[in-house]
């Protein structure tokens, strides 16, 4: 059988592919990548709260499963909404890489006597508003300007001038190889500064109805990541939330039970609410955090 692999085109999104690809090699599993172009890779003017809807790096992708032109998509999973197409469904996850989030500064915005690490007034770019609230949160005193693209077009508009630092995701960083030794990196603790539901992990979706599919699927499926992922993604289901809500959840688990640190702004200029709690069982665990997140 040869699977077709339905993905975005971007550096990052080519790795995940891969990544999957080599995993399917492994048990013997042929297969072949197919790019696709979503909204959000076609809309590069706009930040992610100004897109209209949800799913916008992830519809035209299902809807070529749901073609069948290809077999299985592999997502960044916090962008995947929490509601599936009818006829889709979530067959597998990978294990997790770094779910933090990293601030890049160029070294002529260096500061270590504050609290980031950056000189007051210095532009920090994000398209993200979960990031932007947590970083008004850390240092009111940035300026944080809107910009949009693949980790190397970002990190880019350091050395362009356009902003003076960026905020990423690690795994990108770390799965790309960048070579970040001309700048200075603070690596947040995903625990105070809350990274996105799911953050890290790679989501294989496939066709509810393709059995032969879904059982090469669950063979490389990580069961723990998804004791974890299952309570993120539901507190952000509970928000009826996508990327345009500045919610953060991040879950671990270990022989006391799950560890939960989840925030919620409403604008960048508002107070963030933030909850930690830990229970022994997963059973209700998101629902008190939704709870406690709207009190």
């Amino acid at each position: 059988m040869n699977i077709r692999i339905g993905t975005r085109g971007s550096r990052l999104a080519l790795w995940q592919a891969q990544h999957f690809r080599d995993k399917l090699l492994q048990i013997n599993v042929s297969s072949e990548i197919i790019i696709i172009k979503t909204k959000g890779d076609r809309m590069q003017d706009l930040s992610f709260d100004k897109i209209e809807g949800k799913g916008f790096f992830t519809k035209e992708i299902e809807d070529a499963l749901l073609r069948k032109e290809v077999d299985v998509a592999v997502h960044s999973m916090k962008d995947l909404p929490t509601e599936m197409e009818e006829g889709l469904l979530i067959a597998g996850l990978s294990e997790r890489a770094d779910p933090s989030d990293v601030l890049i500064i160029g070294k002529h915005a260096v500061d270590p006597s504050r609290p980031l690490k950056i000189r007051k007034g210095m532009r920090v770019g994000t398209s993200s508003i979960r990031r932007k609230v947590q970083l008004h949160s850390f240092d009111p005193n940035l300026s944080i300007q809107d910009i949009r693209g693949n980790v190397p077009t970002r990190l880019a508009k350091i050395d362009e001038g356009v902003v003076d630092a960026v905020i990423l995701a690690s795994a990108g960083v770390q799965r790309l190889n960048i070579d970040t030794s001309s700048y200075e990196v603070l690596r947040f603790n995903p625990t105070e500064f809350i990274p996105a539901p799911a953050q890290g992990v790679n989501a294989y979706q496939c066709r509810s109805e393709d059995k032969k599919v879904r059982k090469i699927i669950g063979s490389i499926h990580r069961q723990d990541v998804a004791q974890c992922t299952n309570i993120e993604r539901s507190i952000l289901r509970l928000l009826d939330g996508g990327c345009q809500l500045p919610l953060g959840a991040y879950v671990t688990k270990d022989m006391m039970g799950y560890h939960c640190h989840a925030m919620l702004g409403s604008d960048i200029n508002a107070p963030i609410t933030k909850v930690r709690y830990s229970q022994s069982t997963s059973a209700g665990l998101a629902q008190y955090i939704v709870s406690q997140l709207k009190s």
